[in-house]
């Protein structure tokens, strides 16, 4: 039996992950009237916010915090975005170590049946206080494992 996971927003669903519904507005185009290449890695960091958001992350400093930078960005672009509009980011975990984690996206139509771009995204768990690599919380690796990819 498949387990699908709704979209926090929406209505659509999809198989594994998450899907995030987002906007692109005219500022995020190019003179050519697309998606500009580095808006799409920007739309990823949002998604990530509002999907950490919804599971109390980053509400409060109090609350969980959390601290982490990006190791690396891969991105693969499909087809254009072109015009302002309704998009998503489908938002999955591939790999949860001891300190990182990487995980993958699409930029894709809002109902997820269409791929603009696809990739992982690496990050680092670290110390607010020392900024050195530290373990994830137990709360952190259950976030992860809300939205497990088919590889996993």
């Amino acid at each position: 039996m498949v387990d699908r996971t709704t979209s926090l927003l929406g209505s659509e669903s999809v198989d594994y992950g998450v899907l995030i519904p987002l906007d692109a507005y005219f500022d995020d185009l190019d003179p050519y009237g697309m998606l500009h290449n580095g808006r799409y890695t920007v739309m990823v960091e949002r998604a990530w916010n509002m999907y950490a958001f919804s599971l109390g992350f980053g509400a409060s400093e109090e609350a969980m915090p959390t601290h982490y930078v990006v190791k690396a960005v891969t991105i693969v672009f499909d087809l254009p975005v072109t015009g302002n509009g309704e998009i998503a980011v489908h938002l999955w975990t591939e790999r949860v170590g001891r300190t990182s984690a990487t995980t993958g996206f699409r930029v894709c139509s809002r109902d997820g049946s269409s791929t603009y771009a696809h990739g992982t995204r690496t990050i680092v768990n670290v110390s607010g206080e020392t900024m050195r690599p530290t373990e994830w919380s137990e709360d952190h690796r259950a976030g992860f494992d809300r939205i497990q990819g088919p590889e996993a």
